[in-house]
């Protein structure tokens, strides 16, 4: 009978080790004081700057990269979608108003590629870097015959802070605020599978010219935009009202989240330039015009309620990336949009 190791049946721990040594320097760029421990032990420490908050709340969130990930694969460039992790979650945190403190990332591979990992990882650290927030830890898992060998997927976890009397809760909301739209990046990390679906029925490749300066798969493997230094810079100088997370559903599904039962909003988006990647994945999919807002940002990748006194204050210092886009009005949660 022969004598079977852990390698012989898929896991090899020493790229895992080697795994954490290309790693380590790469997750310290994202440390400050308020980190207590290296990357490498059991569990990740953080002592949060409290100063300035009376009653701190810890607000949480988690997600992935959903079918994105194939993309990244199918091209072999792994160092984006670590980004798209980072700010799927950090922009869920920020819409109750939290600071981002922290971000743990869970990595699953049929095969442990240090190298690929380690791309990874360095995506994720930008990303967390973008949103000052540390990364404390994570975990890798080589798991033969869940995945195959090339594949993997990719989850995260962003812990923030703020304080409990300033919570944005949309309860302030009110007949008359304004809706500020910030622009996305382009596709962010919503559905991919209707892209791919799209593109296969079109006969469209990933390495087809978009345009002068990149193919559809750079175009589409741009990473999600992270909202957190926008969105922190206006809070200290405007009330913000309510915030939405335009992911997966658009506008329809996002903004009545943060409605109350007897408020609706009405959108105006036909002064809003259009990114043209929309247009393209309409064209090969033969896709309606509602499918694709009831499926993606449209360009539209968060959205802020302010008071019509504070609209100039806000949209100055959004910058040019931001436009009024709608009105809060009476109703029950509808949500109409103007194209």
């Amino acid at each position: 009978m022969a004598k079977l190791t852990y390698k012989d049946a898929g896991v090899d721990k020493e790229k895992g080790y080697e795994e954490v040594e290309l790693i380590k320097q790469i997750v310290k760029k994202t440390h400050g004081s308020e980190v207590l421990a290296d990357i490498g032990g059991f569990a990740g420490a953080f002592a949060p700057n409290l100063d300035g908050i009376k009653n701190p709340v810890l607000i949480s969130g988690t997600d992935g990269v959903g079918t994105k990930i194939k993309l990244a694969m199918d091209m072999d460039k792994h160092d984006t979608v670590g980004i798209d992790c980072v700010a799927m979650c950090v922009n869920d945190i920020i819409c109750q108003g939290a600071r981002p403190l922290f971000f743990l990332d869970y990595i699953a591979t049929g095969k442990l590629d240090p190298k690929k990992m380690a791309d990874l990882v360095s995506g994720i650290a930008d990303g967390c870097k973008d949103s000052d927030a540390a990364l404390i830890g994570g975990e890798t898992a080589e798991m033969p015959g869940i995945y195959k060998e090339e594949d993997y997927d990719l989850a995260g976890f962003a812990v923030g802070i703020a304080d409990k009397e300033k919570i944005i809760t949309g309860q302030n909301l009110k007949e008359g605020d304004i809706a500020i739209g910030l622009a996305s990046s382009g596709v962010h990390s919503n559905g991919f599978s209707l892209v791919r679906a799209a593109m296969d029925q079109a006969g469209v490749s990933l390495e087809d010219k978009f345009d002068e300066s990149q193919t559809i798969g750079e175009k589409l493997l741009t990473p999600t935009k992270i909202y957190v230094k926008d969105i922190e810079k206006l809070k200290e100088n405007v009330e913000i009202k309510a915030i939405s997370h335009i992911t997966g559903g658009g506008l329809y599904e996002n903004i009545p989240r943060v409605l109350a039962d007897d408020l609706s909003v009405n959108f105006d988006l036909s002064k809003l330039d259009k990114d043209p990647i929309f247009e393209k994945i309409q064209e090969w999919g033969n896709i309606d015009t509602e499918e694709m807002y009831h499926t993606f940002n449209m360009g539209i990748g968060m959205v802020v309620f302010v008071d019509p006194s504070d609209e100039e204050k806000a949209l100055e210092i959004l910058g040019e990336n931001s436009k009024t886009i709608g009105k809060v009005v009476k109703g029950s949660k509808d949500i109409k949009v103007n194209l």
